[in-house]
């Protein structure tokens, strides 16, 4: 029987932490970090990520800032609202929502951020920065991951970590920071993909596997090892026929893997509260960079 890797617990500690920080600079007579969100369109899953954000700010004490556009909206509007918001000192940090609708260039929008305000660590300035093991932001998921695994006091030196996906957003920064020197850190890590032949082979090999493949109920018991640590990167809308319509569902077959698991992150509550916590504490780190 696997042990929790708790995130809903662990997030709610560092937003706690963060809150008294805050409580901090504004009874110094400070103004508090200010994050800003800019949402294109009306995606579900987009909406309820960004309204999830702005309650994480009000939460731990930050000022919130939401500003939305219809997806007809053109990139020259969105490139205007980022050079607002780079400009803006009263700004911290602030994140463009993704997916963005057809039409707009995602990498024009990405780079188009002041990589001091980038605070969901995906200018190729940050990634870079990352990769060399140089003070950068990084992006909240991985980095929601590491906190997870080094508040568990989870060993990860000499471990080999198997990572299933490869996005620039989780899969390739992942597979940098459990390899980088540190704790957590200094696995021999593997990256397996689309193109992988025989993934299982690398799985049941592997003391760590971290999925992050948007493929609902992907890895099975029979792919990975007794006492293997499972982190769950996936989360799906599932339809079904309850009241909600839908029901959230991730890359790892949770029933048949927990009891074979050493450790294992639920879906909901294991990776997706680090993340939005990551998120608040890149905001203060932003914060007080500027207002060194």
């Amino acid at each position: 029987m696997a042990q929790i890797l708790d995130g809903l617990k662990v997030s709610k500690e560092i937003k706690q932490e963060i809150q008294l920080e805050v409580e901090k600079i504004t009874e110094a007579g400070k103004r508090p970090p200010h994050l800003a969100a800019i949402l294109v369109g009306e995606n579900g899953a987009s909406k309820a990520y960004v309204n999830s954000k702005v309650k994480d700010c009000k939460e731990v004490g930050f000022v919130s800032s939401l500003i939305r556009f219809p997806d007809t909206v053109c990139e020259k509007e969105l490139l205007a609202e980022i050079t607002k918001l780079n400009d803006n000192e009263e700004v911290d940090g602030f994140i463009v929502q993704l997916p963005l609708p057809k039409g707009i260039d995602q990498e024009k929008i990405i780079n188009a951020i002041d990589p001091k305000k980038d605070v969901d660590g995906f200018h190729p300035e940050n990634f870079g920065r990352m990769a060399l093991e140089m003070e950068a932001f990084l992006p909240a998921t991985p980095y929601g991951i590491m906190t997870l695994l080094e508040r568990h006091h989870i060993p990860t030196r000499g471990r080999h970590c198997v990572v299933v996906g490869r996005s620039r957003i989780v899969g390739r920064p992942m597979s940098i920071l459990m390899s980088s020197k540190g704790n957590p850190g200094d696995a021999t890590v593997t990256v397996v993909h689309s193109h992988t032949r025989n993934i299982e082979e690398y799985t049941r090999n592997a003391d760590i596997v971290i999925v992050a493949l948007g493929a609902p109920k992907y890895l099975k018991a029979d792919m990975i090892k007794e006492g293997a640590v499972i982190i769950d990167v996936g989360i799906t809308r599932v339809e079904d026929t309850g009241a909600k319509g839908y029901h959230l569902e991730g890359d790892v077959d949770y029933e048949s893997c927990e009891p074979k698991a050493g450790w294992i992150t639920p879906v909901p509550g294991g990776v997706g509260p680090m993340t939005r916590a990551m998120l608040m504490k890149n905001t203060l780190l932003a914060y007080k960079r500027f207002n060194k």
